[in-house]
């Protein structure tokens, strides 16, 4: 009986899911199922959050590692919280010698783009600051995935396929990610069940040992393997990482406060969006409501492009940005037609993001990637670390703010979103997928916010996306009379099914009475666990 099927004859939706004592919500039943267990084991909910992440390491490895970055915001007894773990490049590493080796980009593979991994930092950060169980404990669900498998599912597969057909079998640089993610060459189908023992053990080192990952046997193992293959890490440069602790910026949009992560995340681009198109008169036109949001999105593009970096190095800073007053200056740049500012790049992704909430009203949005699937290609033999390509993010052009230089941190695409309403939290969402992310923000709070949607039809809702210039790609089910509109003023409208590179995300809301609802995607093999 063929059960194998990544595109279903016939429609289906999903119901909000509803609880009292506790909710997860993931990418993955299995992770999600995670979380909600650390939290029945008397963790709280950050507990849930580090279970579901280091879960997501094992279960869709196709889109974070362990040698990953990661954000979060979250609020516990009504404070608000956001963390960086983003990593910053090697010390020793210039844009000057980039330029000297031939390249006018960053590397998109290899040992150049590979900065720090914060991922790992995250888990203890928060779990020493604000868990309540030990990091071991926390961390014993994805051992037991990782040692004795778990059948790989649907969205994940697909993924794997892909990214066996893109590595160099021949190159021996990606010969460590065959030997770990594949077996004889073959990833696994969706079903299959799949171990990954270093993985494993690399997870256990970590959860006995605070101080492996970042000063000790696995800092030896991950920067000795780089410099044997031309790479700058150092042992210096894993030791003296800390993640940073951060203020989240938000705005304000239809009564609700929307709350990202500041630079050098583009959660700006969400909030400088939010904030032209709250300068435009009201409409009840939604085809006119959507070239709103397209324009404002491709201003914001450009500014995040021009500006955003490590906050030190930013010329123009993010309350800048923010400001109602330059708002109204790019909002008269939206007109009746297309308008063509300098693009991002919004198709390239590989994130997992998940939220949890427990009965004590704690609430986390995390998110966490390798990016581009599963990073740079390179795996830490005998590890199971997949080590991401952040750098990829940095420009080697001269004088740029985001310029490639030892030490700072790049312009960084993962943002977790928080909303707040009468400053009382109100609860986490986040929608994964590289510069689709602020895009799929807009999205769904616009569908809640200004449609009236509840969250799992924001959720469900056919998505757009800004591609570069004029040209848009909309999800199948996209209503045709808005793609005429979008079409005669100026855009480019292609449909798409490749309904991944459309972000894939979760939803936490907390209401009066502490009941939490729960929204999860279509767009993936994502899961609301609930007690």
């Amino acid at each position: 009986m063929k059960q194998e099927k990544i595109r279903y004859k016939y429609p289906s939706n999903r119901n909000l899911v509803y609880g009292k004592k506790g909710m997860a919500a993931t990418s993955h039943p299995l992770a999600a199922e995670a979380g909600l267990s650390i939290m029945r084991d008397g963790g709280n909910a950050i507990d849930a959050a580090v279970a579901m992440a280091a879960a997501l390491t094992v279960l869709e490895p196709t889109s974070n590692g362990i040698g990953g970055d990661a954000f979060a915001i979250f609020s516990k007894d009504n404070q608000i919280y956001g963390l960086n773990a983003s990593g910053p490049a090697p010390a020793s590493i210039t844009a000057q010698a980039m330029r000297e080796a031939g390249f006018t980009d960053m590397p998109m593979l290899g040992v150049y783009p590979v900065n720090v991994p914060g991922a790992v930092s995250a888990w203890q950060e928060l779990n020493r600051l604000h868990g309540r169980l030990p990091l071991s404990q926390v961390l014993a669900p994805a051992i037991d995935y990782a040692k004795n498998g778990a059948p790989v599912a649907e969205t994940v597969s697909y993924h794997w396929q892909q990214a066996a057909a893109f590595y160099d079998k021949d190159d021996p640089l990606f010969q460590s990610w065959f030997d770990t993610f594949t077996t004889n060459g073959r990833a696994p189908q969706a079903g299959e069940l799949f171990c990954l023992p270093d993985h494993a053990a690399t997870l256990e080192t970590i959860g006995r040992d605070p101080d492996a990952f970042y000063r000790g046997v696995l800092a030896e193992k991950m920067t000795d393997f780089l410099q044997e293959n031309g790479g700058y890490l150092t042992k210096e440069d894993m030791a003296s990482f800390q993640p940073e602790w951060v203020d989240p910026i938000g705005v304000d949009y239809r009564g609700y406060e929307v709350l990202e992560i500041p630079p050098n995340g583009h959660g700006i681009v969400a909030l400088l969006a939010l904030q032209i198109l709250k300068q435009l008169p009201e409409t009840d036109d939604d085809a006119l409501y959507t070239h709103q949001m397209i324009e404002a999105i491709k201003l914001s593009f450009a500014d995040a492009r021009a500006f955003v970096t490590e906050p030190a190095a930013m010329q123009v800073k993010a309350e800048e940005l923010l400001k109602e007053s330059y708002a109204k200056q790019r909002a008269a740049w939206i007109q009746e037609k297309a308008i063509s500012p300098e693009p991002g790049d919004p198709i390239r992704g590989g994130t997992v993001y998940l939220c949890a909430a427990d009965e004590e009203g704690t609430m986390i949005s995390y998110i966490q990637s390798n990016y581009m699937g599963f990073g740079s290609g390179l795996v830490v033999p005998g590890t199971g670390i997949a080590l991401h390509n952040r750098g990829n993010n940095f420009s080697l052009e001269k004088g740029h703010p985001n310029e490639l230089e030892g030490g700072k941190r790049p312009y960084h695409t993962i943002i977790p979103g928080f909303l707040q309403k009468d400053k009382k939290p109100l609860g986490a969402f986040g929608i994964m997928g590289a510069f689709m992310q602020p895009q799929a923000h807009i999205q769904v709070l616009s569908a809640m916010l200004r449609d009236g949607d509840n969250p799992q039809e924001a959720m469900d809702k056919p998505r757009f996306q800004w591609v570069a210039g004029d040209e848009i790609l909309v999800e199948h089910g996209f209503p045709e009379e808005i793609v005429k509109n979008l079409a005669a003023r100026g855009h480019r409208i292609r449909y798409s099914d490749d309904t991944a590179s459309f972000g894939r995300g979760q939803m936490i809301l907390r209401n009066e009475e502490g009941v939490y609802t729960g929204a999860t995607e279509r767009r993936c093999d994502g899961h609301v666990a609930v007690r």
